[in-house]
């Protein structure tokens, strides 16, 4: 019979292959290639890297099998997400959407919605189990304040979200039409909906659409002294009635707000505890993922290791005879492919591991072009 792959590690119920593996080791090949190195160097950083691909491997089946346990669901944020992609990519038709998916991350539209679904649950595992029961004392805070001042000085800036309702090219009775649906989406914000969402489906500049209608920080002399004067006065979260501008009608909100100086310890204590915890995060994540190895049905074959392994844990395979170290047909391989569906492409950003391929992400963009200095 012909031997298509060749399996390396039982997880639980779940296989890593050979074939994973090797893509992995191509991934972090191309990723330092990129970075510029080359020769002795890149292949020095290839093997370093590659060390930890099995453990990395393992790393993401155990936190999605975890979620498993724990119900988490994350059904209504993904189908939110590719409705936002779907948005951004201008594409209102599923099949050539789809099609966009395919062209753009390499695979099948549903391999790649496995691909965030998998990301998703592996980032709700590692917020609900570990990054939450990290309490940091606030005097540990405070005192991590006084000894960095210097850190929290700011420069007066305003930070904002928009949404233009263009008037381009538009009749006396359209501009009207638009002027009240900006009025309309002002009101909806005001009353609450999310201004992100809001900005996503309805907006005209696209660029900034695409985030959500985030724009880059602001300082005092670059906006409309009319915008200016509104968004450096009021307070965060608040949204403006509808601009008039060259091109259109801008509806903006003021997402957090900057006086010059020294920011106070209320409004960079978020900032502070996630300085202090990130040190803390690698250690105690590594930890969680060892107590999952040490309760979980682990078998590897020999000449693979893996480099997360829990300290005096037998991973050995225990019966050659029943437990062959490949997949013999085909139909098994895609069998287990659809099962996995391509859990090799979700990098875990505390382990450094395997590079994610090319996304569908818009690129950055600059604000508006309406906002400009009298």
């Amino acid at each position: 019979m012909h031997i298509v792959e060749e399996i390396v590690a039982k997880v639980n119920g779940d296989i890593i292959t050979r074939g994973e593996l090797l893509h992995s080791r191509q991934e972090i090949e191309a990723d330092l290639r990129q970075q510029g190195l080359t020769g002795a160097k890149l292949q020095d950083a290839v093997k370093a890297r590659a060390a930890d691909a099995l453990r990395d491997q393992i790393d993401q089946l155990l936190l999605v099998q975890k979620a498993k346990d724990l119900n988490i669901s994350v059904d209504a944020e993904i189908t939110k997400r590719l409705a936002e992609m779907q948005v951004r990519s201008g594409l209102a038709d599923p099949d050539k959407f789809h099609d966009f998916v395919r062209e753009q991350m390499g695979m099948p539209f549903e391999d790649f919605k496995q691909q965030v679904k998998n990301q998703l649950l592996t980032q709700r595992v590692i917020s609900e189990e570990v990054s939450s029961r990290i309490a940091i004392p606030d005097a540990e805070k405070r005192k991590y304040y006084d000894q960095h001042k210097n850190d929290f000085v700011r420069d007066e800036e305003v930070f904002l979200q928009q949404i233009l309702i263009s008037t381009e090219g538009k009749t006396p009775d359209q501009a009207k039409a638009a002027e009240k649906k900006a009025k309309d989406l002002t009101a909806r914000a005001r009353k609450g909906e999310k201004f992100s969402d809001l900005a996503t489906t309805n907006s005209d500049d696209l660029e900034t659409a695409r985030n959500g209608g985030e724009l880059p920080p602001f300082k005092r002399g670059q906006l409309m002294k009319p915008i200016e004067d509104i968004v450096f006065k009021q307070p965060k979260g608040y949204v403006t009635d509808p601009i008039k501008v060259p091109n259109g009608f801008l509806v903006l909100k003021i997402v957090d707000r900057h006086e010059k100086g020294l920011a106070s310890y209320e409004e960079v204590e978020d900032e502070i505890t996630g300085r202090i915890v990130m040190p803390q995060m690698n250690a105690k994540v590594r930890t969680y993922l060892t107590k999952l190895r040490q309760d979980a049905f682990l078998e590897i074959k020999a000449g693979y290791l893996d480099s997360g392994a829990a300290p005096g844990k037998d991973t050995a395979w225990k019966d050659v005879a029943q437990l062959k170290p490949q997949t013999v047909t085909k139909e098994e391989v895609a069998t287990h492919r659809k099962r996995k569906h391509l859990l090799w492409v979700i990098p875990l950003p505390w382990t450094g591991g395997v590079k994610k391929p090319a996304t569908a992400a818009p690129p950055t963009v600059s604000p508006a072009p309406a906002p400009q200095k009298s």
